[in-house]
């Protein structure tokens, strides 16, 4: 019975919050600018399609053991984290961690840095 009473009240995980480029893009131009994430590997970070200016490179498979690192350099700035990788697949199940884990202002950069690249940015 209390098991099933804990299940009622668990908060359920929410679907992340999505910016576009153009948003990010203004983001990044204002007073407070978010930290950008970029969870690709770090071949892909120094590759072809680069990465955004200022990005924090921590690869998807080493985030769960640095949420606290990544919180912590969110909150000290008072800055929303903005999850990035190349479409915006591996950003969206990292801004789900991030969000299981007490962060509360976290985005996905729709398109990724595909649509980045694209936009001619």
């Amino acid at each position: 019975m209390v098991g099933a009473v804990a299940r009622f009240f668990r908060k359920t995980p929410t679907e992340p919050k999505w910016v576009e480029v153009a948003g990010l893009r203004d983001a990044l131009a204002g007073a407070a600018p978010p930290l950008v994430l970029d969870v690709r590997g770090p071949d892909e970070f120094d590759g072809p399609l680069g990465h955004i200016a200022g990005a924090v490179n921590v690869p998807l498979p080493e985030l769960e053991a640095r949420h606290g690192e990544v919180a912590g350099a969110g909150r000290a700035a008072g800055r929303a984290i903005v999850c990035v990788c190349l479409t915006d697949k591996r950003s969206a199940v990292a801004a789900a961690q991030l969000a299981a884990a007490g962060v509360d202002e976290v985005s996905v950069l729709r398109g990724g840095m595909q649509a980045w690249r694209e936009a001619g940015l």
